[in-house]
Parts: C-alpha cells; structure tokens; sequence
C-alpha cells in the first residue's frame, strides 16, 4: 500500500486541493480516505498531481534507433533508452509509431520495422512503462501488407494507422516540398527522391484495395484504426466509410472540424504547441484546440513535449488545467479502448505523476506506472 498526501490531485472535471489517495495493487483505491497512523505517507507537499500520460503517436523510437542516417544501435539497447525517456516525461503508456514504407526512408523498411515491432512486444514488461505498438501503413507500398497481417496475428500491434505520402495531395501538396524533406530528411539525392515519387505514384492506384484488406484485417483482431493527415472533408467521409474512427494530424481546420463533428478522434502533436506552427505549414494544433476539434495531443517526435504544452494552454487560458490533461489521458484512452486508466478514479490503474517545476517549466518529479514507483527527479530549487 503506498499513501500520498498533500496532492494537487487534477481529476477529470477539477482540482481537489490538499488531497490525498491510495495506491493498493497497482490501483487507485480511495481517494481522500481516513488511514491508519502508522502508515508512511508520501509527501506531495502541495505539487500536482496527475494521470500518467497515453502518447498515441510517439516517433522518438526511430531516432534512438538511428541517431545519424545509417548509423543503427542495437534494438535492445535503443528500445531500454526510450523507455527511460517517456518514464521521466510522464508517458505511462507510449505507442511506438513504426512506419512499413519498403525501402525509401532508413528504418521505415518492412523488414526493419518488424524487427522493431518484435523487439518491443519481447521488451514490455521488463522496463519502466507500457510500451504499446503503433504501425504505420504506407499505402503506396504492396509489400508491406503480409508483414503488417503476420505481426497483427502475433498481437504485436495495438494500433494501426493507414499513411498516404503520396506527393500531390496531404502533407505534401506541393512535389518540390516532398523533394526537399527526402532530401533534408534523409539524404536523398534529385535522382533518388525522384525515383521515390514515381513509384508512388504507380502504385497509388490499387492501394484502395489494400487498404480496405487492411483495415478488415485489423478489426478482425479488436485493433482500432486511424487515418494520417487527412486534408478535405472528402478523405474524411471515406476513411469514415471504411471503418476508421481516429483522424491524426488533420491539415486545416475545415477537415478538422468535420472529422471530429463526425465522431471522430482527432489527435494533433504537442510540440505544434510549443513552437507555434506546424513544421509542414499544417493547421497549428492551438488553433484546432480554441475551435473545440481537437480530441488528443502526441508527442509526435519530442516525449517531453506533451506535459510542457499542457501547462502552455493553461497558461494562455486556453483550456483550464483538467481539460488540458484529458488531451493525454482520458480521451486517448477512450480512443483505444484503455478503460483501466487514464484518469485519477478509484479502481483506475495507479498510473500517476508528481509534478514540479523548473524555471517556470513542468517537470515529472515521480512517476508510477502500474503502482511501482519507475522514475524520480529531486530537483534543488536553489537549496
């Protein structure tokens, strides 16, 4: 039994002030409860309290993996190191977004991120949080279709998302710009990101047909599907039509809009909050936020990103504090069926953070996954 006190507890719909709660088998078992006098407490000393973080979109995997273009660390070791980095910034339960684009783009090979796959599903339960699998489909590429159907039945995969890259249309409406992020990216020559964009192009037409094999496939094992940057309200009713329920990263605000008055869940990524703007010249994710069509944030590339952004829209009084937290928990929660966590409830997994703050930014001081306390921080404050 673990007792914390003097918590700022952030719960669904408020703040409970100088409260207190009880962790007993790696769950939330009463909330502000009479205790026995010898039992040790935790000291919150007034800090904020909140859910641990569920990241459904979490790239950062791939750049621990290979750090500079063709230079690969073990899988193992690279999967222990990220694992470390989402229990310090509060990620409880990452989804490892692993993308099967042939051969084009470094990792994002069918072989290599199945590799990857295997090696996080062998890894989980051996480290610090709740290392979940997000694959990718690039729709243009044939090949990845067995691969991504062998690893579903090995319930390896926890979410799949459907990517179109094809150069004309989506992230990329502008060709030279897909030129420029192959080139940037990953060292593409003209004449090999050239040969990149024809054979996407060639292979765009019966992708339909994959796609549709797919997504079946996927809810044929209770695995939810989403779709990646959706940019008219066009691409929504189709992907609606097939049966996916999760839109990440919609380009503007029209799509945005539509996809979420749809049912729909809309996920954009928190370093967009950060930084003010979209790295592909996308709808900036704040703007979704103050227009109500926005259901989750990500962490998309930078783990650290998601507990600084919310405190951001708080601070710019945007949303008040709880609703900004259901951005990275409750509502990814109810995106991927997660009903054991996500909020701080009674019967809820002890997922949970003790936060601090730095100079003005949040910072984990503890974090608990499952009830076991993976990560902290003593941070001096001038002592």
């Amino acid at each position: 039994m673990k007792y914390l006190i003097n918590a700022r507890l952030i719960l669904a719909d408020k703040i409970l002030e100088n409260a207190s709660l009880v962790i007993e088998q790696g769950k939330i078992s009463a909330i502000n409860p009479e205790i026995a006098p010898d039992i040790r407490p935790i000291d919150c000393e007034n800090r904020y309290v909140m859910p641990g973080m569920i990241d459904l979109h979490a790239d950062a995997l791939e750049k621990e993996i290979e750090p500079r273009p063709n230079v690969h660390f073990p899988l193992a070791f690279a999967i222990a190191q990220v694992d470390k980095r989402n229990a310090a910034a509060g990620v409880t339960t990452p989804y490892h977004s692993l993308s099967f684009a042939n051969k084009e783009l470094g990792l994002r090979n069918n072989k290599m991120a199945a590799d990857i796959v295997r090696a996080i599903h062998d890894f989980n339960g051996k480290g610090l949080v709740d290392n979940r699998v997000h694959t990718r489909y690039e729709i243009t590429d044939p090949t990845a279709l067995p691969v991504l159907k062998q690893l579903l039945d090995e319930d390896s995969v926890h979410l799949l998302s459907i990517m179109d890259h094809t150069p004309g249309q989506g992230q990329f409406k502008d060709m030279r710009a897909f030129q420029d992020y192959l080139s940037k990216s990953y060292h593409k020559t003209e004449v090999e990101t050239q040969a990149i964009i024809d054979e996407k192009l060639g292979q765009a037409e019966a992708a339909q047909v994959r796609v549709k094999e797919l997504i079946a496939y996927a809810h044929g094992k209770n695995v939810h599907v989403a779709s990646h940057d959706d940019d008219c309200p066009e691409k929504v009713a189709e992907i609606l039509d097939l049966g996916v329920h999760i839109s990440e990263f919609p380009i503007n605000l029209e799509t945005a809009k539509v996809a979420y008055d749809s049912g729909m869940t809309t996920i954009m990524g928190a370093p967009n909050i950060l930084r003010g703007k979209s790295q592909s010249g996308s709808m900036k994710a704040q703007d979704g936020i103050e227009h109500n069509v926005v259901s989750c944030l990500c962490s998309d590339y930078a783990p650290a990103s998601l507990l600084t952004a919310l405190f951001l829209l708080e601070q710019r009084e945007v949303l008040s504090l709880p609703e900004a937290v259901k951005l990275v928990s409750m509502n990814p929660a109810k995106a991927v069926g997660l009903n054991d966590r996500g909020e701080i409830a009674v019967g809820k997994r002890a997922d949970l953070l003790c936060i601090d703050f730095v100079d003005d930014y949040p910072q984990v001081r503890q974090t608990w996954v499952n009830g076991r306390l993976v990560y902290q921080a003593g941070y001096a404050h001038g002592e």
